[in-house]
């Protein structure tokens, strides 16, 4: 029944989402990100020594237990455990496979507009939160854009953003990392994807019905140990490749003007799904302008949106500019250049071998050895990727209680949520890795416009708040 339905409907969504990543979603990253760098005259540069000294000045994994809501370390902590997964392993060996190594260089381009835009999404986020008299805390897009937009226009593009978040994240979303995790285990270990599946349903459901204060437990743990494994192996292996890294840059510049000499075909298509690659690849690793880590820093427990929205900064810079610029420097300079296997471009027996779930695996394999090369990239890809689902997870649950806030019972919907979210969860094991990826792409399109429109509407709020920070 999965395949059939994947036949008819896979060529159906790969024609929207080539739409939408090609001619919307790049101008609106894109310009949301340079109008805020704007109007905030480079907050994201201005401001980046104070995000750093907020985040790690006061460095701690004992972060201790809130009686709501988030320290502002765990809430960083919560957003980056959801930007950092599956985008930074398979989605940047997807976009390089895609787009060509060129893709990597529009993706910083992304991230780097996509640190103001981020600084606007999480002090929007503070700024409209809602505080109850218990001290639960609603916080996100749908907040800011009903402040945004009163009346019905406000009230469609807020259920609009929430519907869309909660079948691109809280389901689509689990199952692409869910397959991720499947896939790579499936090729490191032998185990069946599906039995990976029941594991991770078990496991998450646990978390899921423990809450934020659970949830903020468990990332403040797993963040910087995940992030601190992957990047001493990735470091490893550049030192053992370092005579190629000058060659791995020159490609990453070369190739984001000229991807045509290694994609092959004509300048303006290969340029179009370089560009378009980094956009989309980019948006699903970092999030920035996607409207999901608002919900996260929405948690925090600060007083000024401007010490929150710093610290949101130091996360896309931690997603994109470290572990996806790590993982795509070790991909390229193990498969790319003189010696690897893919020197002489996209020919021969070893494009039926090599896809986008693989690829990291490959690359890490040349050094550390086919097999431990393989165990490495899944171990950490399922940190990487089930601490995403835990907060993507989180993400869905706001929008629920949103969405039924007037419901007799709006606790009832959140766990049919919890229920259906675990069966995506294991679904993803078991479907294909196109299907999934493509139906996630979908969804996280939609989520960008409603997201985007609100963001320009604010905008002299969050220029307010830049302006009259403490200095």
């Amino acid at each position: 029944m999965f395949k059939t339905l994947e036949s008819v409907l896979y060529p159906i969504v790969c024609d929207i989402n080539t739409y939408l990543s090609s001619y919307i979603l790049v101008f609106l990253l894109i310009g949301v990100g340079v109008w805020y760098t704007v109007k905030t005259k480079f907050v994201q540069v201005r401001c980046f020594g104070e995000g750093m000294r907020k985040v790690f000045g006061n460095l701690s994994l004992h972060g201790g237990k809130n009686e709501s809501g988030m320290s502002s370390f765990q809430a960083l902590t919560t957003a980056i455990a959801a930007q950092v997964g599956t985008g930074n392993i398979i989605g940047a060996s997807g976009a390089i496979l895609t787009g060509g190594p060129g893709a990597i260089f529009w993706m910083w381009v992304i991230a780097f507009f996509g640190m103001a835009t981020i600084y606007a999404e999480s002090t929007l986020a503070i700024e409209t939160r809602k505080i109850d008299e218990d001290g639960t805390i609603h916080g996100g897009p749908v907040y800011y854009i009903r402040t945004a937009f009163k009346g019905a226009f406000g009230k469609f593009l807020a259920t609009f953003f929430a519907v869309a978040i909660i079948l691109a994240l809280g389901f689509m979303g689990c199952m692409v990392q869910s397959n991720s995790i499947g896939s790579t285990f499936e090729t490191a270990f032998g185990v069946p994807a599906w039995t990976v599946g029941i594991a991770l349903v078990i496991i998450c459901g646990v978390i899921f019905l423990g809450g934020v204060q659970r949830l903020a437990f468990v990332t403040e743990k797993i963040v910087p140990i995940m992030a601190g494994i992957f990047i001493l192996g990735g470091l490893a292996v550049i030192v053992m490749r370092i005579k190629y890294i000058p060659d791995t840059f020159g490609m990453i510049f070369r190739y984001a003007f000229q991807p045509q000499a290694i994609l092959g075909g004509g300048f303006g298509t290969a340029i179009k799904l370089a560009i378009s690659q980094g956009a989309k690849r980019g948006l699903f690793s970092n999030e920035a302008g996607m409207g999901s880590a608002p919900h996260a820093h929405a948690q925090a427990n600060v007083k000024n949106p401007h010490d929150q929205g710093v610290v949101a900064i130091i996360g896309v810079f931690m997603d994109t500019f470290v572990v996806l610029t790590l993982n795509a420097i070790v991909i390229i300079s193990t498969l790319y250049t003189a010696d690897g296997v893919l020197a002489g471009g996209y020919t021969g027996e070893i494009m039926d071998v090599l896809g986008k779930t693989n690829l990291a695996q490959t690359a890490f394999g040349t050094v550390f050895g086919e097999r431990f090369g393989s165990v490495f990239v899944a171990i950490c890809l399922f940190f990487f990727a089930f601490s995403t689902t835990l907060s993507w997870n989180m993400y869905g649950k706001i929008n629920i209680a949103y969405l039924f806030r007037k419901a007799k019972s709006p606790k009832t919907y959140v766990v049919i949520y919890t229920v259906i979210a675990l069966a995506f969860i294991f679904v993803g094991t078991i479907m294909s890795n196109d299907f999934v990826w493509e139906l996630t792409d979908l969804f996280n399109n939609l989520m960008v416009i409603p997201n985007a429109i609100a963001l320009f509407a604010l905008t002299p709020v969050v220029v307010r708040i830049v302006n009259n920070r403490k200095n």
